[in-house]
């Protein structure tokens, strides 16, 4: 059964390699327009807010598409696919009150979507590089925590989530850079 799950690892790495290196490109411009658009919910901060989990939902199903080929399970994707469309509609709705609960649906969202990401990792550790995705998993749960205890703040600002993203965007690039090279023999 190891050997199996090994197997489908192998194949799925290339792949979740490309995909971890465009997830820490996206999070790296996404945090600079951020911080740009500065901590007012503008329409294009609102916008971007929206863009995030909206973006998660197409990598996990981009990643579950690519590991299910190889075998991998994947029922934490589609449990973070459900989430962060459920988030993304939560700050579409939230972004109409202000920044305050905005903050509480992102933390929510982060803990959550946090929780997955530790056990998806947990779960792929046999294939290699994914130490990165566990800790990215903790912090985030612990990020969430923060933003929803921000949130009760006088003057609660935006500009902590694009340190959230650009966090999660390096986790991304270390695990990729982590996953072993396959090597194709004749």
């Amino acid at each position: 059964m190891a050997t199996t799950a090994s197997a489908g690892h192998v194949g799925a790495t290339p792949a979740l390699r490309r995909l971890y290196v465009f997830r820490f490109v996206f999070a790296a411009a996404w945090a600079a327009l951020l911080l740009v658009s500065g901590s007012e919910l503008t329409v294009g901060a609102k916008l971007l807010l929206i863009l995030y989990p909206a973006f998660d939902v197409a990598a996990a199903v981009v990643d579950s598409r690519s590991t299910r080929s190889g075998g991998a399970p994947v029922k934490g994707l589609y449990a973070n696919i459900a989430i962060s469309s459920l988030a993304a509609a939560g700050i579409a709705i939230a972004g109409t009150s202000g920044v305050a609960d905005v903050l509480r649906v992102w933390g929510a969202w982060a803990i959550l979507s946090g929780l997955v990401q530790l056990l998806v990792g947990a779960a792929r550790r046999p294939m290699g590089g994914q130490w990165a995705m566990i800790a990215s998993g903790g912090i985030s749960v612990l990020a969430g925590a923060t933003f929803v205890r921000s949130a009760t703040q006088d003057n609660p600002s935006l500009t902590s989530l694009a340190g959230y993203a650009t966090l999660g965007g390096i986790f991304f690039l270390v695990s990729a850079f982590r996953l072993p090279r396959t090597e194709s023999r004749p």
